[in-house]
């Protein structure tokens, strides 16, 4: 099978394992995901089967939504509920007052990255040094926040949620823990859910125990197959164009075609990636603008 297949997934899973469970039951080796969630969260995860992997580094959209649970009062070595408590505090935050937090960290915002975490310190894991308890110095990172809502919080359990758009590294336990820095208290994440990530939402997403289900026969049945989003819904943020059955072949043995020739001859920009696709509406791959050359040059074929 060639294309994405969006699984829910379960908490205490890591990507790697919904990847490797996702092999054995599609008996498809080559699998690849769009971005790790940590064990504990649940959520959108798109495995991309077959050619589909070979979009993994050119994804147009990266941008992720999460709504996470958070607790003020409390701070842990993990910046979330499964870690070694630290310190527990007080606290007198009212609804109105986190409220006030949520402006100072939207849109471009710096952000250092946590111990425990997946970023290299000189080509070691920094969740590695953590676990021997070593803590190193951590260059700061700029993200994008593009919307950042506080969905509810109780003013006597001391629990909220947020909802969160941002960009690809984007840390959201750190944001719960610096909003509770800035209240003075405190604060974990307890709960983590992906809603969306790469165009794809829960709506999207079916449960490795349904997967399980319908590939128990030992066949993979329709209703699967069905699950299975193209290759090519991961850029319909592309221009897309059809090309005649001469300039599909062309195109597919790896060659440049004439935009004069296409529907964009007039309209092409100069580096402008395009989706290309024969007379048959079967996608063939990404091409790119040269309008120098008059050229649409070769991007990335999914053959």
């Amino acid at each position: 099978m060639n294309g994405i297949i969006v699984v829910n997934k379960p908490q205490d899973f890591t990507s790697f394992d919904v990847v490797a469970v996702m092999r054995r039951l599609c008996r498809q080796r080559k699998i690849g995901h769009t971005g790790t969630l940590d064990p504990m969260a649940t959520g959108v995860l798109p495995l991309l089967l077959g050619n589909a992997a070979k979009a993994q580094d050119i994804l147009p959209d990266s941008d992720k939504a999460y709504v996470a649970g958070f607790k003020l009062g409390i701070a842990s070595d993990t910046l979330d509920i499964w870690g070694t408590i630290q310190s527990e505090k007080e606290v007198n935050a009212s609804y109105k007052e986190i409220q006030s937090l949520i402006p100072k960290y939207k849109g471009d915002i710096m952000q250092i990255p946590p111990m425990y975490s997946a970023v290299k310190k000189d080509g070691v894991r920094l969740y590695d040094l953590a676990r021997q308890g070593i803590e190193v110095e951590r260059q700061p990172r700029q993200v994008n926040v593009s919307e950042l809502k506080l969905l509810d919080y109780d003013e006597e359990t001391f629990k909220g949620q947020l909802y969160i758009s941002c960009s690809k590294g984007t840390y959201i336990r750190t944001i719960i823990d610096d909003i509770g820095r800035d209240i003075g208290c405190g604060a974990v994440m307890t709960s983590l859910v992906r809603t969306r990530a790469c165009g794809f939402s829960l709506e999207d997403a079916i449960s490795l125990d349904e997967i399980r289900e319908i590939t128990k026969e030992g066949e993979l049945p329709e209703n699967i197959v069905d699950r299975v989003h193209s290759s090519e819904s991961l850029f319909l943020s592309y221009r897309g164009i059809t090309v005649s059955e001469k300039q599909a072949l062309r195109f597919a043995n790896g060659n440049p075609i004439d935009i004069a020739r296409t529907q964009i001859k007039n309209s092409a920009a100069n580096g402008e990636i395009i989706r290309v696709s024969g007379r048959d509406n079967i996608f063939l791959g990404l091409g790119k603008a040269d309008t120098e050359k008059g050229l649409i040059r070769i991007y990335k074929l999914f053959p």
